[in-house]
């Protein structure tokens, strides 16, 4: 089987979620004995070619051109449309990313297949890949596999699968430039700047440690509590939807189902009981630590370390040593 990852960069900066997925392209490829390949796509991308040719691949294709070198959905589907039928791969694969929601499900349509979004994980069962999706917000989960010829589309949501995990190669892969053809005309939307919803706002998926804040924290006054630890260890703030529902924080902080899906090294839980709808947005993160007064809530039977106590009085102690440092 032949497998082409694509992978997402933005102003020659790589989505981390990129190598999420690389790691579970690596661990298909090697549970089924296949040829493992990765896409670069943009304009003046060949050094992020070459930094990806250092991990365990079988081979980098480089599709490089002028209109490439904004993202537009029409350029990315026309380009990686040729590309996939040059490399004619069984598998692609891609991060389950807001761009690649925006151009994926044209991109298999285009080639007349269909797509597995937003898998949590796959089985390799008697010959047969089987994908892992989520379904009512995380309280299910159901199997699904490929009817058909390949290729095969699926994406992989983020904190899936961890990025550290990704395996260097024995030997710098082979790059591969595709040439593509492309016009103007077929491009029908003109790109703008990169869409902030404020100043602020940040994407949390990128953020190696989260404080994050749930009723517990009683009113917005005490938010500043959470903010100062966060910088103190170098992170981010976010939230349960509780506290963005109220105003008490930005939606873009929101951490869940219906908020963003995170996997730092570290998830801080303060006062945050625990709710499906929550864990199944940060339940991926490598270290869980939770303080809550109920020692029953639900957040303890996903957190790596707990304490039962007051974040009134574990938090200012937490700032307290950390300021000594």
């Amino acid at each position: 089987m032949n497998i082409l990852l694509i992978t997402e960069q933005r102003e020659g900066q790589w989505n981390k979620t990129s190598f999420e997925t690389l790691v579970a392209a690596q661990q298909i490829a090697e549970q089924t004995a296949s040829r493992l390949a990765a896409v670069v796509i943009g304009k003046g991308v060949a050094a992020l070619a070459a930094e990806l040719a250092a991990f365990k691949l079988d081979e980098v294709l480089l599709v490089e051109h002028d209109l490439l070198a904004a993202y537009t959905p029409d350029g990315y589907t026309v380009a990686l449309r040729q590309a996939i039928t040059q490399a004619k791969p069984d598998l692609v694969l891609l991060p389950h990313t807001y761009q690649v929601r925006d151009f994926a499900p044209q991109l298999a349509a285009s080639l007349g297949k269909g797509m597995i979004g937003d898998s949590i994980g796959y089985r390799h069962e008697n010959g047969k890949l089987i994908f892992v999706r989520q379904m009512f917000q995380g309280k299910t989960v159901a199997d699904v596999v490929f009817d058909g010829a390949g290729p095969w589309f699926a994406t992989f949501q983020a904190g899936a699968f961890r990025a550290d995990l990704v395996a260097q190669g024995a030997a710098k892969a082979a790059i591969t430039p595709v040439a593509v053809e492309m016009k103007p005309e077929q491009i029908r939307t003109k790109p703008l700047e990169i869409f902030r919803e404020a100043k602020q706002a940040v994407d949390l998926t990128q953020a190696p440690i989260l404080v994050s804040v749930g009723r517990g924290i009683k009113a917005p006054e005490n938010i500043p509590l959470a903010e100062k630890l966060a910088k103190l260890l170098g992170g981010e703030v976010s939230a349960s939807r509780p506290i963005c529902d109220e105003g008490w924080l930005p939606m873009d902080r929101q951490i869940g189902s219906s908020g963003q899906t995170v996997a730092p090294k570290l998830y801080l839980a303060l006062g945050i009981s625990g709710a499906i709808q929550h864990v199944v947005g940060m339940k991926g993160s490598r270290t869980i630590a939770a303080i809550n007064k109920d020692q029953n809530a639900p957040i303890f039977e996903v957190a790596d370390y707990g304490i039962v106590g007051d974040l009134f009085e574990v938090v200012p102690a937490l700032i307290e040593e950390l300021e000594r440092k």
